[in-house]
């Protein structure tokens, strides 16, 4: 920022030595700390992009640098050191770009904010809480019976129970405009103090929670404990098991995750980001869902990238023997659903490890969740804006904004951090079965990724108040019981107008600065697809996507299906 003595990259560069530092603590392979001096990190603007007092960008370009380093390690244990050591470049514009990818994604030209792209897509929205905006208004932050306390109400991909809930019908065709859905919801909201919300979401095992400060979160028993908790972990499973080589390479290849095999058990954002990472890497993606539940259909343009999509009832005993086909050969399974779902199914780690422990190869399990794993809300369900409120991120957010109430902060960036932190313990996991042996179980959460943002701490105040004053009018017009829409479409445009650098099309250039995206061909979708690029850039290897997006369940689930060739291919 113009007349700042605040460095970006040079922040990013004390995130990143901090987190290496802690090595150890993240069971990271030896060699991040060793070759720390090997990352780097660059800008070319030396801009802070997002109007949020936390430090998004660069915490999100230190972790891509351990994700990178991770990678390397296993590129160096795979295909040998070679002339010497790997560069690992970073750039601060590519990681700006990774935590709002999906509002930068396209469909024959067509943004997720276009009413009009919803012609492009697969309806999977099958309960309408996302296109009917009554519905999607019952996912929101309102004001609640008693003054300066404010409650989330989640109805998820569902809606009608929150609504029900709180004493709304499930459906209201009549209401459509904008502020009076807010009214009607909120009168309801308003006529409960935040700890009855918090008992009938609890009856009803619904996602909402209180926003809470951060000092009053952390004095809480779950957030004392897991604020001393890492912000992901990596730990052996039971079952001694030999190390499991990586396949062998194919024609010459040097993509890092060749011949690994990956199932993806998730909807939505954080837990597609793991596996999105991990198919930029080389790995086999194969991504299975339940034709009965609903998820949104906008998030698999850019979440699905790189991957095979296929549907399975994991309820039915058809479903069952073929779900059970892909675990003979699985390496990697990423568990995004509510805490305990794969478990009452038969699929969880503890079982996982019991199955790799019969084959006699070893597995990695990973867990994304809301809440983290330890503590008396573990077993509750959440997603960003959840951990967002219940954290203290969007009271600061209110804060910075000048307001006496919380705000959701634009983007669901802890959703790409928390992909981001699933990803590095899923290279984690696969580094140590290939050098000891074993199987692993990595568990990453919304709630730590946002407790590591707070870690890193927010930016000066002199910042902060320079950040403010370049933000357009719109922005500070925003209130607490405005929808995730409307405010990152708000900070969307202020950012499309002061940084269009970020914004280039996918094969425009200029002053030898590529864009941040690329465009692909797909047949699943009969369009062009624009998504953005992988960020990490490791020397000597190719980390790029193989395939384009597809909606979900439009692949056979079998993993032969990836020696098929592919029609699809990246255009520029």
């Amino acid at each position: 920022m113009p007349g700042s003595m605040y460095s970006p990259v040079l922040e990013t560069s004390r995130i990143f030595s901090e987190i290496c530092e802690q090595s150890e603590r993240f069971d990271l392979p030896p060699e991040v700390l060793a070759n720390k001096d090997r990352v780097s990190f660059s800008t070319s603007h030396n801009e802070i992009y997002f109007p949020i007092p936390f430090k998004e960008t660069e915490t999100l370009a230190a972790l891509k640098g351990i994700e990178g380093s991770v990678a390397a390690a296993i590129a160096d244990l795979r295909f040998g050191a070679g002339a010497g050591p790997r560069g690992i470049q970073v750039n601060l514009e590519a990681a700006t770009a990774f935590g709002c990818q999906a509002y930068m994604a396209k469909v024959d030209g067509l943004s997720k904010l276009d009413p009009d792209v919803k012609s492009k897509l697969k309806n999977t929205d099958l309960l309408a809480a996302q296109s009917n905006g009554y519905r999607r208004m019952s996912a929101n932050l309102y004001k609640t019976k008693n003054p300066d306390e404010f409650f989330h109400i989640h109805g998820s991909l569902e809606a009608t129970a929150t609504l029900n809930m709180i004493g709304l019908e499930g459906q209201r065709p009549d209401l459509t405009d904008y502020e009076e859905i807010i009214k009607v919801i909120e009168n309801k909201v308003q006529q409960y103090t935040a700890a009855e919300l918090e008992e009938m979401n609890k009856e009803r095992r619904q996602a909402g929670v209180t926003a809470y400060k951060h000092e009053d979160f952390i004095k809480t028993p779950h957030g004392k404990l897991n604020v001393e908790e890492p912000a992901w972990k990596v730990t052996k499973l039971p079952g001694d098991l030999p190390p499991t080589p990586f396949p062998a390479r194919r024609n010459g290849s040097n993509k890092i995750l060749e011949g690994i095999k990956v199932l993806e058990m998730c909807r939505i954002i954080a837990g597609p980001t793991v596996t999105r990472i991990l198919a930029e890497y080389g790995a086999d993606v194969l991504k299975i869902t339940s034709p009965s539940l609903s998820d949104v259909p906008f998030f698999q343009v850019d979440g699905n990238m790189g991957k095979l999509t296929a549907d399975l009832d994991l309820k039915s005993e058809a479903g069952r023997k073929q779900f059970e086909k892909l675990l003979d050969d699985v390496d990697v399974i990423v568990d995004g659903y509510r805490p305990g779902a794969l478990d009452k199914l038969g699929y969880g780690a503890e079982a996982m490890a019991a199955l790799a422990k019969k084959r006699g190869k070893g597995i990695v399990y990973v867990n994304e969740n809301c809440f983290g794993y330890e503590g008396e809300w573990a077993g509750r369900a959440g997603w960003q804006q959840i951990a967002d409120c219940v954290t203290g991120i969007a009271w600061a957010q209110g804060q910075f904004m000048g307001l006496s109430t919380p705000v959701v902060p634009p983007f669901p960036i802890s959703d790409y951090g928390t992909g981001c932190m699933g990803a590095i313990a899923a290279l984690t996991g696969l580094y140590h079965r290939a050098k000891t042996g074993g199987s692993y179980h990595g568990k990453a959460s919304l709630m730590h990724y946002d407790l590591l943002l707070f870690a890193m701490g927010q930016y000066p105040v002199e910042v902060q108040e320079e950040l403010r004053k370049v933000q357009p009018p719109e922005f500070f017009k925003l209130r607490h019981c405005d929808s995730v829409d409307r405010i990152s479409s708000t900070v969307l445009k202020g950012m499309q107008e002061r940084f269009p650098h970020l914004y280039k099309p996918a094969g425009s250039e200029s002053e030898g600065r590529k864009p941040l995206t690329e465009l692909w061909s797909s047949r699943a979708y009969g369009a062009d697809i624009e998504i953005v690029k992988p960020v990490v850039a490791i020397g000597g290897v190719d980390n790029q996507f193989a395939r384009s997006s597809r909606p979900n369940g439009f692949d056979k689930p079998a993993w032969e299906e990836f020696s098929t060739e592919e029609t699809d291919s990246k255009k520029c």
